[in-house]
């Protein structure tokens, strides 16, 4: 929070809302601090109903005409929000994104997850949704400023799911003609064990959800390809069965069971497609050795290399 209001875009054209979504520490009262100190900053306090409801309540009451987001474990550069503004305003463009890095729990540096360009550009929404079912391509709106008004179009962030960005993101691509990339790292990810998103160590047997919307994201993209971007078609389908195979490579041995509708789906649709996906030019060795390999068997295959590993 203090990463925002040390912002040096101008406070008074700088509208800021914290969303204290349940907590059980102190956020709520240094919330409500920063709140009574800063003329431009606003605190709403609701019941923990996770991301997608904290954003929701933030756009509910927005009144700028861009929004950026972020999340509570990470932080920005102070000319982060100034950049992508410029940015904007340059390219006469309704969506401006910044690079990012990966922080680890000890402050370290983790290896990027998108590459950086280097050099300013503007990227068309079928050149970044094509990076987006490479897995080239940065989801997230935390490190984007977006015009209020797509949000109103293409509607507010789906409850009760993860991988909300990237679900809202390619609803919202057919209306944005280009977006901006700004040739920067100036939004800091840090990773915090057991977030949202990512587990601790102890707890490797639980299957995080977002594995599963993962997998519904990839059948909303293979929609919305064929509809506004046949073109990509082949990478959309190489995104299909990219993220079921992730799906099939984390899941608890322990729940691929026959009771277990939804992992019964990916195996089926991991055969029906598993000639496709082998001539698929975007899947590399790697992905279609991983297809050979669990599409009969998947169980029985998890279960061998457990077994190899001495789990």
């Amino acid at each position: 929070m203090e990463s925002i209001v040390a912002q040096t875009y101008p406070k008074e054209w700088m509208e800021i809302i914290i969303v204290d979504d349940g907590s059980t520490d102190s956020t709520g009262a240094i919330a409500d601090s920063l709140a009574a100190e800063h003329e431009n900053v606003i605190t709403i306090h609701q019941v923990n109903g996770g991301s997608s409801k904290a954003r929701n309540a933030g756009l509910k009451i927005a009144r700028g005409e861009y929004v950026g987001f972020v999340d509570s474990d990470d932080y920005i550069a102070p000319a982060m929000y100034e950049e992508l503004v410029r940015a904007i305003e340059r390219g006469g463009v309704m969506m401006a994104q910044t690079g990012r890095d990966e922080i680890a729990e000890d402050y370290s540096r983790l290896p990027d997850v998108v590459k950086i360009p280097d050099k300013a550009k503007l990227a068309g929404n079928e050149a970044f949704l094509r990076s987006l079912l490479l897995h080239r391509g940065d989801a997230s709106f935390c490190t984007k400023l977006t015009k209020r008004t797509l949000f109103k179009q293409a509607g507010l962030f789906p409850g009760g799911e993860l991988n909300e960005d990237f679900h809202l993101l390619i609803k919202m691509l057919r209306k944005v003609d280009k977006i901006a990339i700004v040739p920067y790292r100036r939004y800091h990810v840090y990773y915090r064990p057991g977030s949202n998103s990512r587990r601790a160590k102890h707890e490797r047997d639980r299957f995080p959800q977002s594995y599963t919307d993962c997998v519904k994201n990839a059948d909303l993209a293979m929609r919305i390809v064929k509809r506004d971007f046949p073109l990509l078609l082949q990478e959309a389908e190489r995104f299909a069965i990219y993220q079921r195979l992730e799906y099939l490579l984390h899941i608890p041995v322990r729940l691929m069971t026959p009771e277990n509708s939804f992992y019964n789906d990916v195996v089926h649709y991991l055969r029906e497609h598993l000639a496709q996906g082998l001539r698929n030019p975007y899947l590399s060795a790697k992905d279609k050795r991983n297809l050979t390999l669990l599409t009969p068997s998947p169980r029985a295959v998890r279960m061998a290399h457990a077994k190899a590993k001495g789990l």
